[in-house]
């Protein structure tokens, strides 16, 4: 039944509707994942170009498309009995949150505090050593049990992680079967759901941080004022031993600080340290797909992205030798070159320089050149976003940020009380910009 064609459940789809409604019926109510299921086949996927070492392979687990199935049913069912006041920053795995979303919320954080005098922020951007594959099934249903899980799910959650059946494929050679206790599979359809509810209870304890998190992507963000920085070292400290006490190991040598200082008196910052090694200190991080630096300017990131457009530039010539209509070509550039021009954008694009405006907006006009058609100048784009954007988060009454959106009186319908800024960077912030925007369309 495992290897059963896909081609082959979608063409008898009404035939097997029934059989397979029954099957997982009886698995959800006995709280027992048949072993066919779970088997898998580990198929190890390189993390970059350069393999140096073991960690740069991903072990992606192929596992039955009928499981596949199933597990929608149970992450839908899972999330729709989830409270709302479940961790309101992790990002990942829920209804109206994104990366764009937990970028704005990081940066918005820091500028916010930046507008104060003698204030500097540090951010530190965790590194987690196989997080998925340390998860330990037991725990997790413990912590399940406290979010209001009904215990016989909890049950089937806890069977369909332990005594799992995998194999490890590379190229035509398989190893011998190995039963798995541990961990929650890469490639399945509800490990990355069970990882973000097991590190739900991973918050801050002080006041002036925040945990930012986006599955296993954490990032810890300290606004630290007058040089006191005790709260920000307890929370390292804090974040060790949450770690300890979850399986999980910090890679010390992936995780990265940066310090954002706009001060023109600055002082020496010292090091931290985790488990007595120094974190290193860098000026740019790839914080969810976006470059970000110290000065939280974002040349870095946009001379990332013209040079990644330019070059997909010469498949659209290539498309257009070959005679394809101006309607596919625009297509074309739409998910391939436009994607990664406005990725996020409304994170970083109103902070931009004219300049790197003048650069992104090039690859537009040469892409359109190309198309025959007209193509929607990047501003626009991120005016359009912005708004759709800002509508959600107040339409949204769990979202972080809906605080931030303060209607006016009743005589001002639709309007909202702007956010004082003193410095342009927050000024031009999303939710400041968004406010304006939101506030002109009344």
């Amino acid at each position: 039944m495992r290897t059963l064609p896909s081609r082959a459940l979608r063409a008898c789809s009404d035939q097997l509707a029934g059989v397979f409604t029954d099957i997982f019926n009886q698995s959800l109510s006995q709280s027992v994942v048949p072993t066919c299921f779970k088997r898998a086949t580990i198929v190890p996927v390189p993390k970059k170009a350069k393999v140096t070492e073991l960690n740069d392979y991903r072990p992606v687990a192929l596992t039955s498309v009928i499981m596949k199935c199933f597990e929608r049913l149970a992450k839908d069912h899972i999330t729709s009995t989830l409270p709302d006041t479940l961790d309101p920053l992790q990002f990942a795995y829920r209804p109206n949150r994104s990366t764009d979303y937990a970028i704005s919320a990081t940066l918005h954080t820091a500028l916010t505090h930046l507008d104060k005098r003698n204030t500097y922020v540090r951010m530190l951007f965790i590194d987690y050593s196989s997080a998925f594959n340390t998860t330990v099934p037991s725990k997790l249903v413990i912590k399940l049990e406290t979010l209001g899980l009904n215990p016989a799910l909890c049950n089937w959650v806890l069977d369909f992680l332990t005594g799992r059946p995998q194999v490890v494929r590379v190229g035509n050679n398989i190893s011998t079967p190995l039963i798995l206790n541990t961990g929650a599979p890469q490639g399945c359809i509800l490990s990355p759901l069970l990882y973000s509810l097991s590190t739900h209870d991973c918050v801050a304890t002080h006041a002036s941080n925040s945990i930012i998190k986006f599955a296993d992507d954490t990032t810890v963000v300290c606004l630290i004022t007058n040089n006191d920085e005790a709260a920000y070292r307890e929370e390292v400290r804090a974040l060790g031993v949450w770690c300890q006490e979850n399986n999980l190991t910090l890679n010390v040598n992936k995780t990265k600080e940066m310090i954002v200082d706009f001060r023109k008196q600055q002082r020496e910052h010292p090091p931290i340290h985790i488990d007595g090694t120094v974190v290193e200190r860098v000026v740019s991080f790839k914080f969810l797909g976006l470059h970000i630096t110290d000065k939280l300017n974002w040349s870095t990131h946009t001379d990332s992205i013209v040079k990644k457009a330019q070059q997909r530039h010469f498949n659209l010539r290539r498309l257009k030798k070959f005679g394809l209509s101006p309607k596919a070509l625009t297509n074309f550039y739409r998910c391939t070159i436009e994607s990664i021009l406005s990725g996020c954008i409304t994170a970083w694009y109103v902070n931009c320089s004219a300049h790197n405006r003048k650069a992104l907006q090039r690859v537009v006009r040469s892409a359109q050149r190309i198309t025959g058609g007209k193509l929607p100048a990047l501003q626009d784009t991120y005016t359009t976003r912005c708004h759709r954007k800002a509508i959600k988060i107040i339409k949204d009454n769990n979202h972080p940020s809906h605080c931030l959106f303060n209607p006016l009186s009743s005589r001002r319908r639709g309007q909202y009380r702007c956010i004082k800024a003193g410095t342009e960077r927050l000024k031009n912030s999303f939710y400041l910009k968004a406010i304006r925007l939101l506030n002109s369309h009344h």
